[in-house]
């Protein structure tokens, strides 16, 4: 996050002058990065809607969606506090495309019975983030992240949680 655009130009192998013609400004590359890795990840989840196993294929895309969370938190951070000071939708189009996977595979493995009925998207999702921000800033965040990940998918599985 704290690389200079000209080493970012150095270490890509491409002269300064062409970085900045592509993106004038550090957050121009920001967004371009995380634009990219987004898109990755929604189209990873749209090809999971066709895996047989719907329970799988949302644990699956669960954790997709929390390791993008903590390889970029420092990115994203970013790009939210100046998007929401120029006043672009471009955090809100991210949000609305990874909600509209997170919901579709959800939405499947409920109706197969795979996970509990009352299992709601916003607040799966919201989990997900949690668990993000609370590993962080653990030695192993992605050891941390999957085992609370674990824990809330044993607590979606239909059957793994007693009420």
């Amino acid at each position: 996050m704290d690389a200079s655009l000209d080493e970012i130009a150095r270490r890509a192998g491409v002269a300064s002058g062409t970085l900045y013609r592509h993106f004038p400004t550090r957050l121009d590359l920001i967004e371009a990065v995380l634009a990219e890795q987004i898109a990755e990840l929604v189209g990873h989840g749209r090809g999971l809607l066709t895996v047989e196993d719907e329970f799988d294929a949302l644990s699956t895309w669960l954790r997709a969606a929390l390791m993008h969370a903590l390889t970029y938190r420092g990115l994203s951070a970013a790009v939210m506090n100046s998007a929401l000071d120029r006043g672009n939708g471009l955090v809100s189009t991210w949000h609305a495309e990874l909600f509209e996977v997170g919901a579709a595979l959800l939405a499947r493995a409920r109706q197969s019975g795979a996970v509990v009925a009352d299992a709601d998207e916003a607040d799966v999702l919201k989990m997900v983030g949690a668990i993000a921000w609370a590993a962080q800033d653990t030695p192993d965040s992605s050891a941390q992240a999957d085992r609370l990940l674990a824990l809330l998918m044993s607590g979606l599985h239909h059957g793994g949680v007693q009420r």
